[in-house]
């Protein structure tokens, strides 16, 4: 009897242990949550691809391949089991097509597609811009609503508001194509988008935010692309994948190339890697204890600059909100550079324009350039170092290495230090000679010859808003950036003269782009409208038209207070540009020996401004209204 009861304790408890240890194995069943990146090439210049699996119960995981022409090599699950780095070598006669990858703990396992992608055909696409373009910076939300079942998508609800300023809109791709022509027309040869990651967390958010159990809290919506929670995303705000590749092939059927607007420098607020990161270095400081961007960008060029001082600048997170990548982290260099071109590859785009430049390590810029043009050698990267001192924004145009021993290749730079003094010039009458002052800088950039003017963009109050603009302003201001050195860059809207004070204002819609709103600036536009959009046109029309104006050298001619003058010259031509910025009209008379110009050559204004001019004597003389300006050819 007393045997028998032990064998059936024995097995009622070995039933219990089983069923622990079974439950045990279960609980720590893998799942997964993301692959990054979904797809990768054969024959890629990157090979293997370093994938990485965001998910749970990843530690200790084993993977293999289902399907031909992948093999795996290292796999590194981080500390917490919720990420897994995995080496994914592709061989070069594999088929493109889909494959899984088997993630397998214990007795568990589950599976993720990988696939091995086409290669986009590279005529047409992957083609840089260069000083033959006019780039015009389209803020997707805010351009056109082509497509009103995506203003408010089902997994991101309650987002869509067109009467707060920072909410979205509507604007997205399909808006985008339908208004192609229009940029045609206009003059536009490569748009720039604004970034187009997906910036709205969607129904996983309660596991992001388990002390949330109602969902997660109102946040500030990232409508302008800025704030990443997914870099394998896009937005869905704005389309999806799909979509987007055919707005990147409608732009090149007619002739338009198209700039990706990519940020390195952080993420989202939001990103479930906040909370989670892959790797502990992932970011610099957590959401709870990091450094504060104080803004002293210039000491990353300075070279008595102590490390602690620098870091205040690379390390800190932007405005104090944005989680701060670490580029020093080899995983996270990886990963960034895995996925531009990763982007590059699967839309077809033609450059970059990289945000918040200066805030990233240049040894980290350094070696994603170099990876960019191992892969796309004519894909080119404008970026964004938002200052008005020449010497601090030409240390970071490639070309020279600097003070560290580094040159970060970086291709340009807009030209923020051209733009200010522009501003106080045709905006505020200022003396017009700073502007030849800032241009005698040029010596310090690498090449001034392919830098990006402007006279505005989407983190500046609109030049309309500056307190005394005039249309007249405006469009000597269009005169400036559309004959000056480098490849112009034209802000949405500005072409009909729109206003916009400081952020989110700067930002409105564009009228026409939203139908419910019943004007259509697109088509017909009120005097003011057609006098700016009309002279930009012919602008862009005389720029296309005239080489010395995209890629002649430029030669300063004359300055007054109130008046410049400057030639663009090429070895068989030259076109004079004039401006006149005083309340009254001016005369100016100069030399134009060192010019293509002949004496006996007649000169005719194009923008009709002045009549006729003769060159006598190697001299040309005129008079320029006054808030006028002139561009003289060759007749």
């Amino acid at each position: 009897m007393k045997r028998r009861l032990y064998f059936a304790l024995l097995l009622f408890f070995g039933a219990i242990a089983l069923m622990a240890s079974t439950s045990s194995v279960r609980a720590e069943a893998p799942e997964v949550l993301k692959v990054e990146p979904p797809g990768w090439w054969a024959g890629h210049s990157i090979n293997p691809v370093r994938v990485l699996i965001r998910g749970r119960n990843l530690s200790n995981a084993r993977v293999e391949i289902r399907g031909e022409g992948l093999r795996v090599g290292a796999v590194t699950p981080n500390s917490t089991g919720t990420c897994l780095f995995v080496d994914v070598e592709i061989s070069r006669l594999a088929k493109p097509g889909n494959r899984r990858l088997r993630i397998t703990t214990g007795t568990e396992s589950t599976e993720a597609n990988f696939e091995i992608l086409n290669l986009l055909a590279r005529a047409g696409r992957f083609q840089g811009f260069s000083t033959d373009d006019v780039i015009y910076l389209i803020m997707t939300d805010r351009f056109s609503d082509g497509d009103p079942s995506n203003n408010d998508p089902p997994g991101s609800k309650g987002l869509y508001d067109r009467s707060k300023p920072r909410y979205y809109h509507g604007g997205d791709f399909e808006g985008i194509i339908e208004h192609l022509p229009y940029l045609k027309d206009l003059g536009v040869t490569a748009i720039w988008l604004t970034p187009w990651y997906d910036n709205v967390n969607h129904l996983n958010e309660r596991e992001q935010y388990p002390d949330q159990p109602n969902g997660p809290r109102r946040r500030i919506t990232d409508y302008h692309g800025y704030g990443a929670v997914d870099f394998y995303g896009v937005e869905e705000h704005f389309g999806t994948l799909a979509k987007l590749r055919e707005l990147v092939d409608k732009a090149h059927q007619i002739g338009l190339k198209v700039i990706q607007d990519q940020v390195a420098n952080h993420t989202g607020p939001y990103h479930p890697w906040v909370n989670d990161p892959p790797t502990p270095t992932w970011f610099n400081g957590t959401a709870q204890k990091h450094l504060a961007n104080v803004w002293q960008t210039w000491s990353v060029r300075d070279p008595h600059s102590t490390p602690q001082v620098q870091r205040e600048t690379l390390d800190g997170w932007f405005v104090d909100i944005l989680p701060d990548l670490n580029q020093n982290d080899p995983e996270v260099a990886r990963y960034e550079i895995q996925n531009t071109l990763w982007w590059i590859g699967v839309t077809g785009i033609d450059a970059i324009r990289q945000d918040t430049f200066q805030y990233v390590p240049r040894t980290f810029w350094r070696d994603w350039m170099a990876a960019i043009k191992r892969e796309y050698p004519k894909v080119n990267v404008v970026g964004e170092v938002l200052d008005g001192d020449v010497a601090h924004t030409s240390f970071f145009q490639g070309g020279r290495a600097r003070y560290d021993g580094v040159d970060d290749a970086l291709d340009t730079l807009f030209d923020f230090p051209l733009m200010y003094p522009l501003r106080r010039a045709f905006a505020a009458g200022k003396d017009i000679r700073e502007l030849p002052r800032i241009l005698a800088s040029d010596p310090l950039y690498p090449n001034a010859n392919v830098l990006v003017p402007l006279i505005g963009n989407h983190d500046l109050k609109r030049f309309m808003n500056e307190p005394s603009a005039t249309i007249e302003g405006l469009k000597m201001a269009q005169t400036l950036i559309m004959t000056m050195r480098g490849t112009p860059q034209l802000y949405y809207g500005d072409e009909i003269a729109m206003q916009g004070g400081d952020d989110p204002d700067n930002r409105r819609d564009f009228p026409g782009g939203f139908p419910a709103d019943g004007i259509n600036a697109f088509t017909t536009r009120n005097e003011k409208q057609r006098s700016v959009f009309d002279h930009q046109k012919l602008l862009g029309q005389l720029r296309a038209e005239f080489e010395p104006l995209r890629r002649g050298n430029l030669l300063n001619l004359f300055a007054t207070e109130h008046q410049y003058v400057y030639a663009r010259n090429t070895a068989k031509d030259s076109v004079v540009v004039a401006f006149n910025n005083d309340t009254k009209p001016a005369s100016a008379e100069f030399n134009v020996a060192e010019t293509k110009l002949a004496n006996g050559a007649t000169l005719k204004d194009r923008l009709g401004s002045v009549p006729d001019v003769q060159v006598r004597n190697e001299r040309i003389k005129f008079e320029l209204p006054a808030h006028s300006s002139a561009i003289l050819v060759r007749k």
